[in-house]
């Protein structure tokens, strides 16, 4: 099972893929370590409009999808923000998310960031440095030059916390 887990944003909406070996009709094993596939950034600048960004993100997205072939989308859910001036532009990055999955056919299973802290951490009140800890520890990142890889930004990592999500959360998928 290949999933694509997403941190939607703007500016940047991080991206990871993993891929796990048991199929998806089976029970996910818990002492398996999830393959990471590829994980990074879709990044946009302030110099393009609103309209500019988002087909920007959409674009990026279906070509991920065209790529990778992820059997579930894993996205961040949005549930609380204290800065009113950044909530409509990450629905909005997340709207054209979910039209590439929509139209791709890709299920999408949404998580809240405390939903991700108790799956990886285990502590709905884990720091960000310690989910990205965990996260590490509990996914195959072999054939990744780590260093150079972090250098992008920490919504790749956060986007690889919501895939592992997927896998520690929901066991079995139901696709039907």
């Amino acid at each position: 099972m290949i999933i694509l887990g997403l941190d939607p944003g703007t500016a940047t909406t991080g991206y990871g893929i993993i891929k796990t070996t048991i199929p998806k009709h089976l029970p996910q094993d818990r002492n398996e370590k999830p393959k990471v596939i590829d994980f990074g950034c879709v990044t946009t600048t302030q110099s393009f409009s609103a309209g500019q960004r988002l087909e920007i993100i959409h674009r990026e997205i279906n070509k991920l999808i065209d790529k990778h072939k992820p059997d579930i989308i894993s996205i961040e859910s949005l549930y609380f923000f204290k800065n009113l001036k950044t909530v409509m532009p990450v629905s909005q990055a997340k709207g054209v998310i979910m039209l590439a999955a929509a139209q791709k056919k890709v299920p999408i299973f949404e998580f809240t960031p405390l939903q991700v802290k108790m799956a990886v951490v285990g502590y709905g009140r884990a720091e960000k440095k310690q989910v990205q800890e965990m996260t590490k520890q509990l996914l195959d990142l072999s054939g990744f030059d780590v260093k150079k890889k972090s250098r992008k930004k920490d919504d790749a990592s956060d986007a690889l916390g919501i895939a592992l999500c997927a896998v520690l959360k929901n066991p079995t998928f139901d696709l039907s």
